[in-house]
């Protein structure tokens, strides 16, 4: 009997916070680019598109490319038809390139396996590339309105602070989960989980959060105890080994060398200049070594300083070499000249940016 009342007790108290959350956001929603206005079903091919992009990516940064994707293809058919080089180009900056190749393989599966429409449950959506648990559940609620509940790390640092949950990130990930669904309400699952990832967004941020305006004050263990910014308790990151490599401008009059790297692995199928392999303790001697074989270079010209740029797992150290060749000269096999006035429009990733305006001074 104290055990049933105890359940009914929690019920309420959770329904009485799906409540309070849904309130909040019906009157301090965020205007996203792929957020409809209240009241309207979201379109299930802007909700994929944004979550993709949003993976790893701040919504400011990601504003800009959703509205760049949305203009060139306003829906998952026309995407399907596009070219993976196209979609590429257009990712170029975005970074974590390999959102883009799945984006593309997602989009040729839903225009051939589903006739251009989303499969509308959380198993079909599962089976689509690069659709994983947390997209799939975002999908679903926010587009289909499944009872489900996506987690971000929004989402995961509200509900850490709210019940004041002492086991450390990843190893909370189910107990969190759990945890947020208790604050679905009955119906609007979409907009329950927008709220929770809005409140985090603007109210429950990392730092300084402001706990004075938010509809769950009341009820935040972490908030009554004072410590609500070492929640959510993170395992402590192991930093990569720092990797070193070369990178080689080669210019003829105002066109650039470039290639196209490997499909699979590491910025796959991405254009790049002729480089070295990246390795942890790689010396220049080494990795100038190297160097293409190119007729007319008798010697390397080596750029001051080096480009660094950092990747999930290692950083990375550049050196730069440049070159310059003959009008005319004939790019070895497997690379192409490209005019240095449309760089803008290859699909070179932002280290590969990098060496670049360091090589040519830009």
């Amino acid at each position: 009997m104290i055990a049933t009342k105890k359940k009914a007790a929690v019920t309420e108290s959770s329904a009485s916070r799906s409540a309070q959350l849904l309130d909040w956001y019906d009157r301090h929603r965020r205007r996203l680019p792929w957020r409809p206005p209240a009241g309207e079903r979201a379109d299930p091919y802007r909700v994929w598109l944004s979550e993709i992009m949003l993976q790893q990516t701040g919504v400011k940064t990601v504003g800009p490319y959703f509205e760049k994707f949305l203009a060139r293809w306003p829906d998952v058919a026309s995407l399907g038809r596009a070219s993976q080089d196209d979609v590429l180009r257009m990712w170029a900056g975005l970074g974590y390139y390999s959102r883009a190749r799945n984006l593309h393989a997602c989009a040729v599966a839903v225009l051939r396996d589903h006739g251009g429409v989303f499969p509308d449950s959380e198993e079909g959506l599962r089976k689509l590339p690069g659709i994983g648990p947390y997209t799939a559940a975002a999908i679903g609620a926010i587009a289909f309105d499944i009872r489900t509940m996506p987690v971000d790390g929004n989402i995961e640092r509200v509900v850490s602070r709210l019940y004041a949950v002492e086991e450390p990130l990843p190893q909370a990930k189910p107990l969190i989960g759990e945890l947020a669904s208790m604050l679905l309400g009955p119906s609007r699952a979409g907009d329950s989980a927008q709220a929770l990832m809005d409140l985090g967004s603007s109210i429950c941020t990392p730092k300084k959060p402001a706990c004075a305006l938010c509809p769950l004050n009341d009820d935040c263990v972490a908030r009554a105890r004072g410590d609500q910014e070492i929640f959510p308790r993170k395992a402590p990151k192991k930093a990569g080994t720092l990797r070193r490599g070369a990178a080689f401008i080669v210019t003829r009059d105002d066109e650039l060398l470039v290639r196209t790297r490997a499909e699979k692995g590491l910025l796959g199928g991405m254009t790049e200049v002729p480089g070295s392999e990246w390795l942890a303790g790689q010396d220049d001697e080494a990795a100038l070594k190297q160097a293409p074989a190119l007729k007319g270079v008798a010697r390397w010209h080596r750029k001051a300083g080096v480009v660094t740029h950092v990747f999930t797992h290692f950083p990375l150290e550049l050196v730069v070499y440049t070159a310059k060749l003959a009008a005319r000269t004939r790019a070895p096999e497997g690379m192409r000249w490209v005019p240095i006035a449309t760089l803008a429009g290859e699909a070179l990733p932002n280290v590969m940016r990098k060496a670049i305006a360091h090589g040519l001074d830009l």
